[in-house]
């Protein structure tokens, strides 16, 4: 059964990154992951938009791919159907990503258990910006 981590351990989780890739960042500002990515340039993180089509999102060139991104990713952030949790988990696996946060509302347990069993650290169906919020300014 998936378990996300403690409230401690998503702090430390949130203190050690600087690059974000948000998979399925959208241009348009009522989307909920142009919001939350916004909230995450302005809390200092460098955010890497993930979407294909798009030449950049919020100010920074966009990759169609995890693959193709040219700097170290030390988490990816997921605003995607469950159904393409697998491919995004299979991704990180080969790319060697250790961190991987699903949004709030997105759930596919088999494919986070198995980032896991992977030795991927994962948090689903949790809002970045509110933990983000939360965590860091207790």
């Amino acid at each position: 059964m998936f378990r996300n981590p403690s409230d401690e351990e998503r702090r430390k989780l949130l203190q050690e990154i600087h690059n974000i890739a948000v998979v399925g960042l959208s241009p348009n500002e009522a989307r909920p992951s142009n919001r939350v990515a916004r909230a995450l340039q302005r809390f200092g993180y460098k955010v890497i938009p993930v979407r294909p089509l798009v030449a950049e999102v919020l100010g920074e060139r966009a990759y169609a791919s995890l693959s193709e991104v040219p700097v170290k990713i030390d988490l990816v952030g997921v605003f995607r159907a469950p159904q393409h949790i697998d491919a995004i988990v299979d991704e990180c696996i080969r790319l060697g990503i250790k961190r991987l946060w699903i949004q709030l509302g997105i759930v596919n347990e088999p494919a986070a258990l198995r980032a896991q069993q992977a030795g991927i650290t994962v948090v689903m169906d949790r809002c970045i910006k509110i933990d983000y919020t939360q965590l860091m300014h207790e």
